[in-house]
């Protein structure tokens, strides 16, 4: 198989996992996975992205304590969160909503059992393990999109060794309880959670895989 057919393929395996496996991963597989991350482009090869790796005591402590947080704590975020969705944007985040709920079996208009397959992600899925990415506050929009193009490298990284992962950032919506528990410094902000693990095949949340636009609709050829 050719690097293009390899790459294309690891791509289209890729999914957000929302079923877990107990048995925790090896560190030096995620390390490997971070190592394989580094290699991805930033702006004058800054390199912003820092990385809080949770062992499995520690990330089902951070669990139990972020999802008690979240029940009465308000949305804080350090980056802004988007105001809303509009048009073909609101319709995919729409219908990847609907594909999660269906599969996990969550009716139409239950907003209970909508509220609690959306907590779960203060639990992190189940998953034995949690990292956390931060960036500069002084690198701005540009800090995250190269932090942004770690994340999909290290989400990759993680696939191409059987390990399942999803990027959230829900849990930034939490960033002062996070920061406080993790040492976050002042000057970074918190971008995003990685859970992992090894998919459960059976959770029925990792039944589904989403759908891509064509590329008629995303690139204006010139």
């Amino acid at each position: 198989m050719s690097d293009a057919h390899a790459f294309g393929a690891l791509l289209r395996r890729r999914f957000s996992c929302r079923g877990f496996r107990p048995d925790p991963v090896p560190r030096a597989q995620i390390a490997a996975a971070l190592e394989d991350a580094q290699h991805v482009p930033s702006w004058c090869n800054s390199q912003p992205w820092q990385v809080i790796a949770c062992g499995p005591e520690e990330t089902a402590r951070l669990a139990e304590a972020l999802y008690a947080h979240v029940a009465t704590a308000p949305h804080d975020s350090d980056i802004p969160f988007p105001e809303h969705y509009e048009g073909v944007y609101k319709d995919r985040r729409s219908t990847c909503g609907w594909q999660l709920y269906a599969a996990v079996g969550v009716a139409k208009g239950d907003r209970a059992a909508s509220g609690r397959q959306m907590r779960e992600n203060f639990r992190f899925f189940g998953a034995p393990q949690v990292m956390f990415v931060t960036t500069p506050k002084a690198l701005g929009a540009y800090g995250v999109l190269d932090c942004g193009a770690f994340v999909t490298a290290l989400l990759l990284g993680l696939q191409a060794r059987g390990i399942g992962s999803i990027a959230m950032a829900s849990v930034a919506g939490h960033a002062p309880f996070l920061r406080e528990w993790l040492g976050i410094a002042a000057d970074r902000d918190l971008l995003c959670g990685i859970a992992l693990g090894y998919p459960d095949p059976d959770h029925p949340a990792n039944g589904f895989r989403t759908e891509r636009a064509p590329l008629a609709e995303v690139v204006d050829w010139r």
